[in-house]
């Protein structure tokens, strides 16, 4: 069994600090306790860009635009098989490769967000059959992220369409267990990618799960 990655102590504390504080605000109406939440909400915000390579300016800015109860975002994926292979796509931000997913959208089932996301960054028509792995993005992955992020990976059947780039998509290809392109690992791992290939490969396995 591959070793989780050790998420660094800071990430955490920032990360717990910036909950608070938008939990804080949230539901405080005390103006001076408002200000205490504030400032520890700015706190979080230099521990994670003193940690990080991601600009001051850029997480104060992540950080403001949060309110309401604090709580994981959900990212979904979908793994679509054709002749023993997975379908991916090269994301335009790095050039690196992943199942095609993203953000899941406010109105939509996790299934419905998979086929959309699919659909808009690969051509692809899809239909979700089985929920394979849930993972807590941290526990998985060893770049940092100052949100806590469920991820959400269904193995897809191919329905219909045909391959076709996005604006956030360069590239659009089928690629076998063995001969994987470099990946986008904030958004993939390779552990990840051979978990679906067992799950496509034996559909009775259960879902895995954090």
């Amino acid at each position: 069994m591959t070793a989780q990655p050790q998420e660094p102590r800071w990430l955490t504390w920032a990360r717990q600090l910036q909950a608070i504080a938008q939990d804080g605000l949230t539901y405080c109406e005390n103006v001076f306790d408002r200000e205490r939440y504030e400032m520890l909400r700015a706190l979080s915000a230099e521990i994670f860009a003193a940690g990080s390579t991601t600009p001051l300016a850029t997480i104060e800015s992540l950080f403001d635009d949060q309110v309401g109860y604090a709580t994981p975002k959900v990212d979904v994926r979908g793994a679509v098989f054709r002749q023993h292979k997975v379908l991916l796509v090269q994301e335009h931000s790095d050039g690196l490769w992943t199942l095609p997913g993203g953000w899941a959208d406010p109105g939509l089932t996790p299934a419905e967000n998979t086929v959309r996301e699919v659909r808009e960054e690969s051509g692809y028509e899809v239909e979700p059959i089985k929920l394979a792995l849930v993972h807590e993005r941290s526990r998985h992955v060893d770049r940092p992220h100052p949100f806590s992020i469920y991820k959400l990976f269904f193995v897809c059947e191919l329905v219909g369409g045909e391959g076709q780039t996005s604006i956030e998509t360069d590239a659009v290809g089928f690629f076998g267990e063995n001969d994987l392109p470099p990946l986008s690992l904030g958004r993939v791992t390779r552990e990840q990618l051979l978990r679906m290939f067992a799950h496509w490969r034996e559909p009775q396995l259960p879902t895995e799960f954090d």
